[in-house]
């Protein structure tokens, strides 16, 4: 049993919800007859459009009026930690990580337990919520972070709206306007995602943090497989697509090929028929006019030692092109071969118009964890500029074999800061510098692709990025991608178990006739808490930056230091220090509108305008926690324009509108 609250609606909050409906059409007409209130202008999928775009074509926000920009309302999610009802263990919220849909003046999002949640978005009113229950069977594997979820979906069928959601195993049909399951969806609403995939699963393991892609009447569905479940036949990473009216199956993709052929030959000794992820679980993007879907596919299990699936491993790591209608594969472009860094594809591919060389391309763009800005045709699969096949380091773990080479871009130059070096260590005093120095002699470090070690080996960028799921916004106009990037690295150390698929401790005796695996440590900080009185990134800053990148010439246009740390900040040993602009580490990327702005907080606690001509700072409002999330943009009927953006973790979490005042409408 699922439970639904409902609160009142206005009529024409509900009506311009339904828009589709000659009503609604009806309290578009009668609200902005008079030419001094603009007409509403949506935010209809999660990153903006169907390409992913994160760009707003409002311009009443402009860097000559951002300055009066203030709070216009919040709502809090309420959501504190709980006992799931089935396992008895106490679960809490995570980070809230949404960004909201807006159609009219109705806002449609997901709270860190899944709920989806009405609201007034010129008010912050509760209209209604839904609760899937995601909490009650526990949380997935051990991911002690807590319960994220980062948006729905929606689709228009016979006049009525429906909200979308996958929920760990389940994909829901909601009725907009009440926030009700639709009974002929399905069984009774829901779709059970963990049915008829490539082998048997325990659904217990499967999840979903992002939204389903719509295309016409096909809802297309990845998903969420924790990186710690690990084991023979472990879930499958199979994206499928259903009717969006019936909830039917129509088909499904497997990204680890069954089918003999090149793809299937890339896994040795037959891995292929036991190895499992290889999921979707980032965003991912649509084109609608042609009916195409792109797919950033992740890791095959497991993430950080290959021994057990030697090879390329196509498609993992890998863009693919897939036919919407068919599920049929077009082309695929492998990012990173035989992976072995966590190195997924996090960020949602960016459909955009762009011109190169007087020469027109219809571009997916794509940020990586790498550092690099992947863009091809489209239509072909054809890089946009060359990519090489570059040597890089092989691997001395007993039973690894590292590829050989890794695909290069050759242009744009990387945004994020790739392999680590003596040059690299934190340097704040003389006193800090030795010891990071003292510690990465115990390590192994050098460029990137320098694959994980049974010593230890510094891997920069981190497996948080480089790019993240919301790194990269795109002006089409301008045409401009800006990327949010993180500069930490992680400790990559292999170690033995007596199962090759199960993590181990990292202190854990190495023993190299043992199959190896690797821990996960903390990917922020792994400078030693206990064996050292400081708690500090080895690395130098800037730790995140923002960069804007032309995609006419592949330029960089400007690049800037993006927030502050004040944890370093205000460390005891550093209070008394003159230090450089920190930056703030994150996956969060900004939101481009047509007045030439850039909202984003980067993963920090603060709001910023950038300028995206210059990069300069026009507008920043304190947040008074992490701003965890992509911001979006959307005018409502009452003519005001609201930046609307996800904070704050657990019972503190909120959803923040600004607005400019009503005198300077």
């Amino acid at each position: 049993m699922v439970r639904t609250r409902i609160l009142r609606a206005s009529r024409l909050s509900l009506a311009v919800l339904l828009g589709v409906a000659c009503r609604g059409a009806d309290v578009q007409e009668r609200a902005f007859g008079s030419a001094s209130v603009a007409p509403p202008v949506g935010w209809p999928a999660y990153a903006g459009d169907a390409g992913s775009l994160r760009y707003s074509p409002v311009a009443d926000i402009s860097p000559s009026n951002v300055a009066a920009l203030a709070p216009a309302w919040s709502w809090e999610t309420g959501e504190d930690a709980r006992e799931a009802e089935e396992t008895g263990e106490r679960v809490g919220p995570g980070k809230f990580e949404a960004t909201p849909l807006a159609f009219g003046d109705t806002l449609f999002l997901s709270t860190p337990f899944n709920r989806v949640v009405a609201l007034d978005g010129r008010t912050g009113r509760e209209l209604w919520a839904f609760d899937p229950k995601a909490t009650r069977w526990g949380l997935i594997s051990d991911d002690r972070a807590g319960f994220v979820h980062r948006g729905v979906a929606s689709w228009v069928g016979d006049g009525a709206r429906r909200i979308m959601i996958a929920s760990r195993w389940s994909l829901y049909a909601l009725d907009a306007a009440t926030g009700r399951p639709v009974s002929t969806f399905g069984d009774q609403g829901a779709v059970d995602l963990a049915k008829g995939l490539r082998w048997p699963v325990n659904r217990l393991h499967i999840g979903n943090t992002s939204p389903p892609v719509i295309w016409r009447n096909v809802v297309i569905v990845g998903s969420a497989i924790g990186d710690r479940i690990i084991h023979e036949q472990d879930p499958p990473g199979d994206v499928q697509a259903f009717d969006a009216n019936t909830g039917a199956r129509l088909w499904r993709w497997e990204p680890i090929p069954q089918q003999a052929g090149a793809a299937r030959d890339s896994w040795e000794n037959g891995s292929a028929s036991r190895t499992g992820h290889g999921n979707v679980w980032a965003p991912f993007s649509v084109d609608s006019a042609a009916g195409l879907v792109y797919l950033p596919v992740s890791a095959a299990s497991n993430d950080y030692y290959g021994g057990n699936r030697l090879g390329d491993n196509l498609y993992t790591q890998s863009l693919v092109c897939l036919d919407a209608a068919t599920g049929v594969q077009r082309w695929a472009r492998q990012l990173v071969h035989h992976d072995l860094w966590d190195y997924d594809p996090a960020s949602p591919p960016a459909l955009v118009s762009i011109t190169v060389q007087g020469r027109r391309i219809d571009a997916v763009v794509l940020a990586g964890k790498t550092g690099f800005l992947y863009a091809f045709d489209r239509r072909t699969g054809e890089p946009v500029w060359p990519m090489t096949e570059q040597s890089v380091p092989a691997s001395d773990v007993p039973g690894e074999r590292a590829a050989t080479s890794q695909p290069v871009p050759s242009w744009p130059r990387p945004f994020a800061r790739q392999g680590f070096s003596l040059n690299d260590v934190v340097d704040y005093t003389a006193e800090i510098r030795a010891k990071g120095a003292q510690l990465l002699a115990t390590v192994r470090s050098g460029p990137m692709f320098a694959p994980p070690s049974v010593q230890g080996t510094v891997q920069m960028p981190g497996w948080i990025g480089g790019a993240g799921w919301g790194s990269t916004a795109i002006d089409p106009v301008r045409q401009l991608a800006f990327i949010k990037a993180t500069n930490l690295p992680v400790l990559a150390r292999v170690v033995p178990t007596g199962d090759a698929r199960r993590f181990v401790s990292d202190t854990a005796e190495v023993d190299p006739a043992k199959p190896l695996t690797i821990p996960l440590p903390d990917p922020r900080w792994w400078w030693p808490r206990k064996a050292s009185p400081l708690a500090l990134p080895i690395s130098k800053p800037p730790y995140g930056t923002l960069t804007a990148v032309d995609l006419t010439t592949g330029e960089h246009r400007w690049s800037i230091v993006l927030g502050d740390t004040p944890a370093i900040r205000r460390h005891p040993a550093l209070r008394a220090l003159d230090l450089p602009a920190l930056g703030v580490a994150g996956a969060p990327g900004g939101v481009a509108t047509a007045s030439g702005l850039v909202f984003i907080t980067g993963g920090g606690a603060e709001l910023f305008a950038i300028d995206a001509e210059s990069g300069a700072v026009r507008w920043s409002f304190p947040l008074g926690q992490m701003g965890y999330s992509n911001p979006m943009v959307f005018r409502a009927t009452n003519g005001r324009t609201y930046v609307v953006v996800a904070t704050g973790k657990g019972g503190g979490a909120s959803l923040r509108a600004f607005a400019l005042p009503l005198s300077h409408r």
